[in-house]
């Protein structure tokens, strides 16, 4: 029973006393008066009064003019628009006629396309000037009416926004210059308290900005103004102190009370560097010879509802900040799947995941779901039928190693947490929008999946010709028992439908240029990959997987491999007294086609890689990891990276990487 009901029936409960207390009055009237006793509290479903905090998500839309002088003056106006998702925190007071005031503060940030925070720009014959938004934050107060479960409020304060101006001279190096200003916010909002401690809220908000004025070292002035106004759904969660009318000591801040929905959430961050190495010669997405260490920054909530018997939503909201090492180039098996091929210098929004899953139970033996990230607690049939759609990953769905899967916990390398020859649909954060089926049975399942493919290679566009470009996926999962042991085996074929360009005719013309774009057209890319994981005993487990690709046309989602072999152990610590400690020991070696290293060595470029030449060796890799669990919650991990023939050049290398990662999840 949900705590919504439990609330209602202390409201009944209390209701029955007071005619209970009313009859025994009338009865022993003659009875001696005593003192009053003071009436049972009785709380109500939702009390405003209290702090809280939230994310929301909506959609902004902002209008700029700008000037630009350098010394010739030129003007623009300019409009931007695009997702934006962000936190906020409160604190508000209800009063007994039901006015509510409140103080709130927020930040709100851009998504992950980078045209949707330029707010405009001017080019000259000397300048190149671009300004970009990175995040917008108000602090105001509020006022509105509560009745009941719902408040209507007005909202207005101070904002301020933080901008980057980018400057690329004629002659001379970049300039950039950071730029905060403030200015003022006003909206309106309605809000609804859905259970005890949980609400929703629909807002407006417009917020106008002081001109600012900037002036580069080479001497170019650039001004502008700025406005911008958003309409956003947020969440907001009410944190009780001790003590309060309505703290409840046994709740936690992620129970939900109810079993219609679900919260998870997690964070990680994950800091990498290396010391110098020897290289020959450095190209354009060759990983830097010099020492280097960059980090990224993680924050993510999964929302996850049931709609209908069977039926369920997942939303997965994420802010994702940082840096791969050397803007996410120069090893095909990179060596940190969170630095994604977008670096952000600020937190940016994306709705990572938004599906819609059914599921269709042919009735019989029943097994249970434990509730995670992207599962509702659920008991259903072992013999069932379960259709997705909407945005994930390819991966969410297709081959799930229990042991190498998620960089977040476990292996980080590219090539180890995946298969490294699937160039399966995604856009730059791994993403693409697709429908699956997974027909599930005792000893075995059988998936298939149709996906939209990137427009282009490693873009964040896709080609909206259904079925006639993406990627067709097909895998068979057979379960065993080896010496009482569980054991999986994944069998995957798949086939690309993309325009893309081919090696060879890039190689054969010239006149091109080792340009591939200009050899794109509608093209079929194939492969396959077979996946194993075995548990040894209760505390070690083995996995492996080989992956291949036919290598004839140019890589269009994920890393420069035609072929790989990777293997390794997963070791639980309860040995030595640690049980939710784990050890990972693991390697990969990735190969490329013949076409591919011609490509390569003539100074073509991948996705990846690409050092103007190539002394093609097989690269090699081998990566260990220690996750100390800090509770049931929080883990810190220390992960060492040595990796062979970077990029498949024997002319570079070895790198030693080493990563520690911290991870917390509820």
């Amino acid at each position: 029973m949900n705590r919504c009901s439990r609330s209602w029936e202390s409201v009944l409960a209390g209701a029955g006393l007071g005619l209970f207390a009313l009859d025994g009055a009338a009865i022993a009237a003659d009875i001696p008066v005593r003192m009053p006793v003071k009436a049972p509290y009785i709380q109500p479903v939702f009390d405003w009064t209290g702090f809280y905090i939230g994310a929301h998500a909506g959609y902004g839309r902002g209008t700029s003019s700008a000037v630009l002088a350098d010394p010739a003056t030129l003007a623009t106006g300019n409009h931007f628009s695009g997702v934006i998702g962000g936190v906020q925190a409160g604190y508000n007071v209800r009063l007994p006629s039901g006015l509510l005031l409140g103080v709130e503060a927020d930040l709100s940030f851009p998504n992950y396309l980078n045209s949707n925070s330029v707010v405009s720009s001017l080019t000259s014959a000397r300048s190149d000037v671009t300004e970009q938004w990175d995040y917008v934050g108000t602090a105001r107060g509020r006022i509105g009416y509560s009745s009941g479960p719902w408040l209507a409020y007005a909202t207005g304060g101070l904002a301020w926004a933080g901008e980057r101006f980018l400057n690329t001279p004629a002659v001379g190096s970049d300039e950039k210059h950071i730029n905060a200003r403030l200015g003022w916010a006003a909206g309106a909002g309605v809000e609804y308290a859905f259970a005890p401690h949980w609400s929703v809220r629909l807002e407006y908000l417009y917020s106008r900005f002081e001109r600012a004025d900037v002036r580069f070292p080479s001497g170019t002035q650039y001004s502008s103004t700025l406005d911008f106004q958003s309409l956003r759904v947020g969440l907001n969660r009410k944190v009780d102190w001790p003590g309060s009318n309505s703290w409840t000591p046994k709740t936690a801040l992620t129970d939900p009370e109810s079993d219609r929905w679900e919260i998870h959430g997690q964070t990680t961050y994950l800091p990498q560097g290396y010391p110098g190495f020897r290289a020959l010669y450095t190209g354009t997405n060759s990983l830097t010879p010099a020492p280097q260490a960059q980090a990224t920054w993680s924050n993510s909530l999964f929302l996850n509802v049931r709609l209908w018997e069977g039926g369920e939503v997942y939303y997965n909201p994420e802010l994702l900040q940082g840096f791969g090492l050397n803007d996410t180039v120069g090893v095909a098996g990179f060596p940190s799947g969170e630095a994604q091929k977008s670096n952000f210098p600020y937190p940016h929004y994306n709705t990572s995941r938004l599906f819609l899953r059914q599921t269709f139970g042919f009735g019989g033996e029943q097994e249970d779901l434990s509730s995670g990230s992207s599962q509702l607690a659920n008991r259903v049939d072992v013999s069932r039928l379960t259709l997705q759609a909407g945005k994930f990953s390819v991966l969410d769905v297709f081959d799930g190693n229990s042991y190498a899967k998620d960089t977040r916990k476990d292996f980080m390398n590219w090539s180890i947490w995946a298969p490294g020859a699937f160039d399966y649909a995604a856009d730059k954060l791994g993403l693409t929008y697709g429908v699956t089926a997974e027909l599930n049975q005792k000893q075995w399942a059988l998936r298939a999946g149709y996906f939209l493919m990137d427009a282009v290679s490693n873009s964040n566009s896709f080609d909206t010709r259904i079925f006639q470009r993406g990627t067709y996926a097909l895998e068979l999962e057979t379960r065993y028992s080896l010496f009482s042991q569980p054991g999986k085996l994944r069998t995957i074929a798949w086939l690309n439908s993309a325009n893309s360009g081919s090696y060879r005719e890039t190689l054969n013309d010239p006149a091109l240029n080792l340009d591939i774009a200009q050899t794109r057209k509608g093209r079929i890319k194939y492969g396959y990959v077979f996946s194993l994981e075995q548990a040894l005993t209760d505390e070690v487990g083995l996995f492996g997987r080989w992956s291949w690709n036919d290598g004839k046309t140019e890589i269009m989602a994920f890393t420069d491999i035609d072929a790989s072999l990777s293997f390794g152990l997963s070791i639980k610590g309860a040995k030595w007294g640690r049980p939710d400690d784990v050890i990972g020991i693991g390697g990969a070696i990735n190969a490329l086609s013949r076409d591919h290293r011609d490509f390569l060595a003539a100074g073509g470029l991948g996705p990846l890689i690409g050092d103007g030449a190539l002394n093609y060796r097989r690269e090699r890799i081998l990566e260990s990891y220690y996750a100390y669990a800090l509770n049931k919650q929080l883990t810190l991990t220390a992960d060492y990276q040595f990796i062979t023939n970077p990029a498949y050049n024997a002319d570079r290398g070895p790198v030693h990487v080493f990563s520690g990662r911290f991870h917390g999840e509820f």
